[in-house]
């Protein structure tokens, strides 16, 4: 009986988390246009690949596992002055649990960044998201609800789609030659999708997402660095703080492209949920990441602490046209 009301619980707190609240990655730096829209953009170069993986909750139920992939393209339009625009997607997968709840999103993303000195790297940038998402799950999983898992006329289980729509502000630029650093802010669910989960003339609304975003680099040494990240998230009455930092050491580096080779290592950590230890490798134009969520929640009796595993990739490259006139535009980059 006492395993039968642990699972109870341990479900109805994890299918609160999935049918209400959003994504939530613990290296949360890796997935910037789930962030702030305005972030498409701001990094050194002209293409950036990112996509992470996560795998959630395997010590008390059945895998969430999460997927993020995203792609971005920066265009210059006027070489004089400095002026950006970049075009991006964002592609997530989301399975929750036992029921296979499943969100797939298709985010196209488009950011105009604008030049605002001709002495340092200061941009504002204004960005929107928006896209599909669709979502499904399997009712006969459901062995927790009964009565609504025997009457499937009750459940939309074939899926749905609904229109998700986004907009964000940045700021970013430096301080000397040694600290760059950005602030933005960020409004997700514009348009209060509704979500139709059961019948179709009961459904619940999206609400409105706040995220307030900020990062910094500091250059301690020739080879080292500091790298701090923050986010505050508030949602439908409810608030998150994640935050972090990163101690970077530079490995070796190729002068004739100012490539490196670095180690980064350090920890985040999200608001009375989990203490995240974090390993980052750069390799020239290529970024892997590794962390691990400690869980502190009030589901840490249950998970013995354990959370999630998290991996990142990051593929950043540089065109040729840059050798040119592009060579005199200035561009963003942490």
């Amino acid at each position: 009986m006492k395993k039968i009301i642990v699972s109870l619980t341990v479900f109805l707190a994890l299918a609160d988390v999935a049918l209400s609240q959003d994504l939530n990655f613990s290296q949360f730096y890796e997935t910037p246009l789930l962030r702030n829209p305005a972030l498409a953009g701001i990094f050194k170069g002209d293409i950036r690949v990112k996509a992470s993986y996560r795998s959630q909750w395997a010590s008390v139920t059945v895998p969430y596992n999460t997927t993020a992939l995203s792609a971005e393209y920066k265009m210059p339009l006027n070489n004089a002055v400095g002026d950006w625009v970049t075009l991006g997607m964002q592609v997530t997968n989301d399975v929750a649990g036992s029921i296979k709840l499943r969100k797939t999103s298709l985010l196209p993303v488009i950011s105009f960044n604008k030049s605002l000195s001709q002495e340092n790297d200061s941009y504002l940038s204004i960005a929107f998201i928006g896209g599909p998402v669709s979502t499904q799950f399997n009712p006969s999983e459901l062995s927790t609800h009964q009565s609504v898992a025997s009457d499937p006329a009750l459940l939309n289980s074939a899926g749905y789609t609904y229109w998700d729509m986004g907009a964000g502000l940045t700021y970013s630029s430096n301080y000397g030659d040694d600290i760059r650093y950005y602030l933005g802010a960020a409004m997700y669910h514009i348009n209060n999708p509704k979500l139709n989960y059961f019948a179709k003339n009961d459904f619940s609304i999206l609400g409105r997402k706040l995220l307030i975003n900020g990062g910094i680099t500091a250059q301690t040494s020739d080879n080292n660095k500091i790298i701090a990240y923050a986010d505050y998230i508030k949602q439908e009455g409810s608030d998150q703080f994640l935050a972090g930092m990163l101690y970077g050491i530079e490995l070796s580096k190729r002068y004739e492209d100012e490539k490196t080779i670095g180690l980064n290592l350090g920890a985040m950590f999200r608001w009375n949920d989990a203490l995240i230890p974090v390993v980052n490798l750069d390799i020239y134009d290529w970024t892997f990441g590794l962390s691990y969520d400690v869980n502190i929640s009030r589901l840490a009796t249950y998970s013995q602490y354990r959370g999630g595993t998290e991996l990142s990739l990051t593929y950043r490259a540089t065109l040729n046209r840059r050798t040119a006139a592009g060579n005199a535009v200035r561009c963003p980059g942490f």
